[in-house]
């Protein structure tokens, strides 16, 4: 495609972006993100499913792994985010060459910090899968494991920088194309690998790398079509500049997902000191609690691109109309999802781990614990990615880094300290709780503004 079809492609975007009632236009880029959250999810869950089949210490070995994700997710993000945020409001201000260079530097240092991340972890892997919780139990299980996650980190992290800015585009479907076929193909090759092959928790992890090799290459295809910004090695541009406003779009990604992985780590070893059964319940509630916030994820994602091209545009009413869209809808959504995870909560624990009552039961709690705090994130969702997007970086990184950093893991230490295990139980809701009372000023006084 030559600059002229490209520039054509890019004018007619942003044509629509400030013109299609804004509902509209929403739920189109929606649907497509949402569905690449919740296939994502799906096959995240698929793992769980499959290796708890091989007993608690392997589910256990899964949640062990959660804040190695959490931290290839952060960077994936981070660079992503922060390249897309600033290409959507470039776009919007039809400025596509500097556009293009933010996304060949985006993606570029995706895969280089992949790179490191794949060198340092192979080389210390047992002291990784201590410092991430596993028990001398889990440990086997946890290095099969963790061993192809490292491997795949250079095109998981440029996979997920891709798909970010394909989204921020307003060209969601190619990016649904690129990670709902490497999921499909993940929940194929997981019970191929771990039961036939005979390859346990290696055969999960060896799934999840392959399927994501596929997904980059079917991204980095979308990048070349229907007039969107290509990612050229060329235009790689490392200067300070260029990631001085990563950093002002990506930072909050960086943040809420490096937080995660802090808590994450610290729940795993806290968690670890009442057996392993904890830890399985844990982690099975987390896969849980992931599908439904993909779902409201993936309504957010529909929403950035929207948010950032109509605020480069100034169009600024049609932001707020945006914003209280997604608000009211998400909030209606967790609601209804609340009252089915409490209702039937041990069911659902049951189907991964029918066998272990400990598990069923200590999980059944988590999920209901989770449920009290769960309807009130979706201000906070939005508020943060509509901060971030227009780049308001400070207040966006501040919301981003209270519900881990300013509320779950203090609270970690002293919960546990008071009351155990069930202390553990009920700091995420407190923390819910927490961060949506401390993120209402903030959210007002943003709104008030873009009158």
């Amino acid at each position: 495609m030559n600059s002229a079809e490209a520039g054509a492609g890019a004018s007619t975007r942003l044509e629509k972006m400030t013109s299609e009632p804004v509902r509209k236009l929403i739920l189109r880029l929606a649907a497509p993100t949402t569905a690449i959250m919740l296939v994502s999810s799906m096959y995240n869950m698929a793992d769980t499913y499959f290796v708890s089949s091989l007993g608690t210490s392997a589910t256990a070995a899964v949640g062990v792994a959660l804040p190695l994700m959490a931290i290839i997710q952060a960077l994936g993000f981070f660079f992503g985010n922060g390249s897309g945020n600033y290409i959507s409001r470039a776009l919007g201000a039809g400025e596509g060459e500097m556009a293009e260079k933010m996304a060949a530097t985006g993606v570029c240092s995706a895969f280089i910090s992949g790179v490191v991340i794949t060198i340092f972890g192979t080389l210390f892997l047992t002291p990784l899968a201590k410092l991430l919780g596993s028990t001398a139990t889990i440990m086997p299980y946890a290095r099969g494991y963790l061993l192809f996650i490292l491997i795949g980190a250079p095109f998981m992290i440029a996979s997920i920088s891709l798909n970010n800015l394909l989204r921020f585009q307003g060209s969601a479907f190619f990016g649904m194309l690129g990670m709902v076929s490497g999921a499909v193909l993940n929940i194929a090759l997981d019970p191929l690998l771990i039961f036939v092959f005979r390859m346990g928790t290696a055969g999960a992890s060896l799934a999840t790398m392959i399927s994501q090799t596929a997904s980059f290459a079917v991204l980095y295809w979308g990048t070349t079509r229907a007039g969107n910004v290509r990612v050229r090695l060329r235009n790689f541009t490392p200067r300070p500049g260029t990631y001085a406003e990563i950093l002002r779009g990506g930072l909050p990604s960086l943040l809420r997902q490096g937080m995660m992985s802090v808590s994450s780590v610290l729940l795993n070893n806290l968690a670890g000191g009442y057996g392993d059964a904890v830890i399985a319940a844990v982690s099975i509630v987390n896969r849980i609690v992931l599908i439904a916030n993909s779902a409201i994820i993936g309504l957010g994602q529909g929403f950035q691109p929207v948010c950032g091209f109509n605020y480069g545009a100034r169009l600024y009413d049609r932001v707020r109309k945006g914003f209280w869209f997604c608000f009211f809808s998400s909030t209606a959504f967790l609601l209804a999802v609340s009252a089915v995870c409490f209702a039937v909560a041990p069911q659902i624990i049951a189907l991964f781990r029918r066998d272990d009552l400990e598990v069923v039961t200590l999980g059944a709690y988590s999920l209901r614990a989770q449920c009290i705090g769960f309807p009130l994130m979706g201000w906070v969702v939005f508020q943060n990615m509509m901060l971030q997007t227009i780049g308001e970086a400070v207040p966006a990184s501040f919301l981003a880094f209270a519900r881990q950093g300013l509320f779950l893991v203090p609270l970690l230490f002293i919960l546990e300290a008071l009351l155990g295990v069930r202390g553990i139980q009920l700091c995420t809701p407190i923390a819910d709780i927490g961060t949506f009372l401390i993120s209402l000023p903030i959210g007002i006084h943003a709104l008030r503004k873009l009158r």
